[in-house]
């Protein structure tokens, strides 16, 4: 909802040091939090742990955002680079998952990196194998 404000001008976004240093520390360790559960989550045989350190290594991806958004609007004013940022980031998200980027079920074994993943005759599995 803030995002909405801000883009129609209704409000303009506030500055907070502790945020910043928040985002900053968050830029900082999720890339290594998400190495560390994929690892684990692949000695220990867990998908879901394999998984989970996808959606961490995401919270890089949005810290990132929220950094450069934070960025633009400190230096230059422009009030509304912290709501584009983080929209552009959803709708980028959004359209991998409208697209099927996720459209196979690989095996626990394929996740957890013990073995390939089984080809998909449309390919959509190729990616996900990694």
């Amino acid at each position: 909802m803030d995002t909405v404000l801000s883009l129609l001008g209704l409000r303009d976004p506030e500055h907070f040091p502790v945020g910043i240093a928040i985002a900053v520390l968050s830029l900082v360790v999720m890339p290594f939090l998400s190495w560390f559960e994929r690892r684990t989550g692949r000695e220990l045989g867990s998908a879901s742990a394999v998984a989970d350190s996808k959606q961490t290594l995401i919270c890089t991806y949005l810290s990132a955002a929220l950094l450069v958004g934070l960025a633009l609007n400190s230096r230059l004013r422009w009030t509304r680079a912290d709501s584009v940022a983080a929209l552009v980031f959803a709708v980028r998200e959004g359209i991998e998952e409208w697209k099927g980027d996720a459209c196979c079920a690989a095996p626990v074994s394929a996740l957890t990196g013990e073995r390939e993943a089984d080809s998909c005759e449309d390919g959509c599995c190729a990616e996900d194998a990694h």
